[in-house]
């Protein structure tokens, strides 16, 4: 007799053997925890063998300090609950209560075996991972295990779960060579990523903790917008990094955003909801702040009162220029119309308690214009030059296309154009109007030296009278603090020698100070730069010096002075012709009377 034909459904593949729905779930478990950013940092291998020895009797799983987690594969849980399980095996490992070592091991007792437990179900408590196939209590107790174990050894051991039944779910063996000597290490490190990429979404930067990718950001759809059709910052917007992280913002203050030029990067705060228009505002603002080199231009004006007035002329700018949407409580005043940053400057800082109450993209009382890189600076060839180069053909290139711009963003332009002159060239300027070089006196009473070939013929011999020769000299002030760079030092003195050397000025006054004065005596120029030696005795003190040379009786009324210093030094008086030798960005702790020279 022929037996019936059995379905198609329940034959399944020919030759497959029946589906195990135990393993199935182990199976989607184990993908459920391995697709968690912390807990795929260790790894997990699973034991199956139904002869294992250390397979729990009455329980789902035991790890042990090697890192194998010894399941029963033929116990029925749901996926979620496999996950828990796995996870909470796992965090013995990662909280440390595995400590490799080799030979014999010493098992913990129930009391340490409980606290642990306890710790690890805490943790699972706020960091969830699956369901509990066990009751969990209500709430739990504080303390870490060595605390709870004393506790409990003195009031009694609570119901607490574990993985392993009754039995113990953490087993000491001795360590394999392919074992970590430290599983929290790892742990520790994937768990860090993990908050990270869970403040990447809660920025918007990420869908979810797998990694998927939030479609195109709107500050993104405006810095690509600046690149295909607006050709007067698409240059610059072509070389712009956005930074946009919510973490990085908190961290350093940055409201909505900020830009450093040295890096070439715009930071962004992604929690600020602003439209495509108003972004597109937003980094116009900021790459005009980088390219017009606000940062470097403000020399020792106070920081955020150059950048308000800065940003007042900038905003006037883009509104006259149609870019994007202002967003609500940005900086402008149409009675600041035609001024530059510097002029708007001069006007805003007499009422500076009013202008600290206001904001700046960065917020209230922050420059958005940042002195330093957050991070390392980028590989431009030369910062100057790529935004001069930026802005120049943007502006040839909008003038044929886009049509007239406003005429102070014109002016600066064209002057970027022109770059100022080099320190060491206005320097030598400096030496040739104030420091004279010796004029040769003719006098009959010195015979030439070509007398000889014409001895019917008297000539006049040339001579450098002494009074003539004292007079040609001038005196350096030099700070010699710790704080003076020794690269920009050697710069600063090769020049003034070369400069001496070439006016034939046959000696310098040079005065030392750092906490005091000390007078070197004129050096010739040649020897200047190879006695300095820099003290690095706390403050820098320059009156002293100033003071020793205005009264010293051999050195020339008329004689200028250059004082070298990086800026932190006390308030000078300086009663004759004078000039700074400062590096660049440092600021002076007084307004100068003489000219400044900034080190590049």
């Amino acid at each position: 007799m022929r037996r019936p034909a059995r379905p198609a459904a329940a034959r399944g593949a020919a030759g497959a053997a029946p589906a195990d729905p135990a393993a199935e779930a182990l199976g989607q478990g184990l993908a459920r925890l391995r697709g968690n950013t912390a807990f795929a940092s260790l790894d997990v291998r699973l034991c199956r063998e139904p002869e294992c020895a250390l397979r729990p009797v009455d329980g789902w799983a035991v790890v042990d300090s090697n890192g194998t987690v010894h399941v029963d594969a033929r116990r029925r849980a749901s996926a979620a609950e496999w996950a828990w399980v796995l996870a909470h095996s796992l965090l013995h490992l990662g909280f440390g209560h595995a400590e490799a070592a080799a030979g014999p091991r010493i098992q913990p007792d129930t009391h340490q075996r409980a606290a642990r437990c306890h710790v690890v179900n805490r943790f699972l408590a706020t960091f969830p991972m699956g369901q509990a196939p066990v009751p969990l209590p209500p709430a739990y107790q504080g303390g870490d295990e060595e605390e709870l174990a004393a506790r409990w050894r003195r009031d009694g051991l609570p119901q607490v779960a574990g993985t392993a039944g009754a039995e113990p779910d953490l087993h000491l063996v001795p360590r394999r060579a392919d074992t970590p000597e430290d599983w929290t290490t790892a742990f520790a490190a994937a768990l860090t990523r993990t908050m990270s990429a869970a403040m990447d979404v809660a920025g918007g930067r990420r869908e979810e903790l797998t990694g998927a990718r939030m479609p195109e950001r709107p500050w993104t759809r405006a810095l690509n917008w600046f690149v295909s059709s607006y050709p007067l910052l698409g240059g610059i917007a072509a070389g712009i990094t956005l930074v946009a992280d919510v973490e990085l913002a908190r961290a350093h203050g940055i409201a909505v955003a900020a830009v450093n030029a040295e890096a070439g990067e715009i930071y962004l705060n992604p929690l600020r909801r602003h439209s495509d228009e108003e972004w597109r505002f937003i980094l116009a603002h900021e790459m005009l702040h980088a390219a017009l080199r606000h940062g470097e231009r403000r020399g020792a004006r106070d920081p955020y009162l150059f950048n308000v007035a800065a940003d007042y002329v900038i905003n006037g700018w883009l509104l006259e220029m149609g870019i994007g949407e202002m967003p609500e409580g940005l900086l402008h005043d149409p009675g600041l119309k035609g001024l530059s940053a510097e002029e708007v400057y001069d006007r805003i800082v007499r009422d500076q308690r009013r202008i600290r109450r206001l904001a700046t993209l960065a917020g209230k009382g922050r420059p958005d214009v940042l002195g330093e890189p957050i991070g390392p600076a980028r590989d431009f060839v030369d910062l100057d030059d790529f935004y001069r180069r930026g802005l120049q053909q943007g502006f040839e290139l909008h003038r044929r296309e886009r049509g007239l711009l406003p005429a102070g963003l014109v002016e600066e332009i064209r002057a970027l154009a022109h770059p100022p002159v080099p320190w060491d060239a206005r320097l030598a300027r400096w030496f040739d109007e104030f420091v004279p070089s010796p004029q040769p006196v003719r006098s009959y009473a010195r015979p030439s030296r070509r007398q000889a070939s014409s001895p019917d013929i008297p000539r006049a011999g040339r001579y450098f009278p002494p009074e003539e020769v004292a007079r040609c000299t001038f005196g350096v002030v030099l700070d010699t603090s710790g704080s003076m760079d020794r690269r920009l030092l050697g710069r600063a003195l090769g020049a003034i020698a070369s400069y001496a050397a070439a006016r034939d000025v046959p000696a310098v006054r040079v005065v030392y100070c750092d906490a005091a004065a000390h007078d070197a005596g004129y050096l010739p120029p040649q020897d200047i730069a190879g006695r300095v030696r820099v003290r690095g005795r706390g403050g820098t003190v320059l009156q002293p010096g100033v003071d020793l040379l205005e009264r010293a009786e051999d050195f020339p009324a008329g004689a200028p002075i250059l004082l070298i210093t990086d800026g932190e030094c006390d308030v000078l008086r300086v009663r004759r012709e004078h000039a700074y030798l400062v590096p660049q960005g440092a600021g002076l702790p007084f307004t100068p009377r003489g000219p400044v020279f900034r080190l590049t």
